[in-house]
């Protein structure tokens, strides 16, 4: 899917150096050095009046969206005669040239893991240059690039926050689709709490569903609040034709911040890895095996030689057909919290375990046989393959 999603753009606040890679307030980016070359563009004040300014964000943070252009030995757009590739989007973080992107814009079709040949970067007023790929989150489809900030006009976006996105607000993208730069939509966020697929076989939780027009060439760029705000990378579509039908969706900006933020300091994103498969429970469910009023992750296997394995968690021996669902395992163990944070078909054990990295000790809340115990668990590392 590497040109299948969708870009807007982001709050500025924090000029030049002084911006962490993140876009959040912190610890200072390293200054380029070629810095007196470099033009950074402070944007303030967006949506201050509590307004949605479409003009107003296009206007202001259209600079900050860029166009990615990867170069692979073959598969995909083609460039030009001497090599194929793929073309997505992307915005940019702060003044040293750090700039993020899907993770799928910048990795091969046939292997996720096989990284393009050459990235180029291009800008609103046409320059493009040379893009090392600091790092990618096959996880969460990040990925972070790096440019020589040296004579550019740079327009660094803001990260928001995943608390504060609610179903209903405006929301404007910006990016490259079908190869058109610069390009504009608009809507609102449809949804929260999605799962969509990654470029690994573990899901992405709390994704966010808009109906902002969102089509192939889109990828990697930004979701903005009427604040101009980053609040989320699009992604994906869900499409029956191949373009845009206002099902598209965004890597919620929580797990973005996360992913740019360990991919600058160790150019990887580890995640905590536990070994079950588990169903969530709805109420009837609940009942039904004797748990009622109970809400969390019925264990349905677990896997050899896994955390969860040693930890000495069950699965459940009885299986069921209830209201539809066949092949639910019962009398296993089922799951309740994690640090005792509740579990909820929203929030749900899958999303609470990608929040943590591989070596973090969690307490699970468990019941078995009506009974609750606190079990520790020192979490693995992610492989590829299914499960929490």
């Amino acid at each position: 899917m590497r040109s299948t999603a969708a870009a807007a753009a982001a709050l500025l606040a924090i000029a030049g150096a002084g911006c962490s890679v993140d876009g959040s307030e912190g610890e200072p980016a390293q200054a380029p050095s070629e810095v007196s070359t470099t033009r950074v563009k402070v944007i303030e004040g967006l949506g201050s009046r509590g307004g949605f300014d479409a003009s107003q964000i296009y206007e202001r943070l259209s600079t900050g969206v860029v166009t990615v252009i990867s170069i692979f030995d073959g598969g995909g757009l083609q460039i030009g005669e001497e090599g194929s590739g793929g073309q997505g989007s992307g915005f940019v973080l702060d003044g040293a040239g750090y700039v993020a992107t899907n993770a799928h814009v910048v990795t091969g079709e046939d292997s996720s893991a096989d990284r393009a040949d050459q990235v180029y970067v291009e800008f609103s007023d046409g320059n493009r240059v040379d893009a090392e790929v600091v790092g990618v989150d096959l996880n969460a489809d990040v990925a972070l690039l790096k440019v020589d900030p040296g004579g550019l006009s740079l327009t660094p976006l803001r990260l928001g926050t995943s608390a504060s996105i609610s179903v209903g607000e405006p929301v404007a993208a910006i990016g490259s689709p079908f190869g058109e730069r610069q390009s504009l939509s608009v809507g609102v966020i449809s949804a929260v709490d999605r799962n969509i697929s990654s470029l690994t076989r573990f899901g992405i939780g709390d994704a966010i569903q808009t109906d902002a027009a969102i089509n192939p060439g889109n990828s990697g760029g930004p979701l903005l609040d009427a604040k101009g705000s980053v609040l989320g990378i699009n992604a994906q579509i869900k499409t029956n034709s191949g373009g845009g039908e206002g099902v598209g969706f965004a890597i919620p900006v929580d797990a973005v911040r996360r992913s740019l933020r360990e991919l600058r300091a160790k150019g990887r994103v580890d995640y905590g890895y536990l070994g079950v498969t588990t169903m969530s429970l709805w109420p009837q469910l609940a009942r039904r095996i004797g748990a009622d009023g109970a809400g969390g992750a019925l264990v349905q296997d677990v896997e050899e030689d896994s955390p969860a394995e040693g930890a000495g968690l069950r699965a459940g021996d009885e299986e069921i057909t209830f209201q539809g669902q066949p092949e639910i395992m019962t009398g296993g163990d089922l799951i309740l919290a994690v640090d005792g944070e509740q579990l909820t078909r929203s929030h749900d054990l899958t999303d609470m375990i990608s929040t943590y990295g591989a070596g973090d000790t969690v307490t699970l809340t468990v019941l078995r046989d009506d009974e609750r115990r606190a079990v520790k668990v020192e979490l693995g590392r992610r492989p590829g393959g299914s499960g929490s």
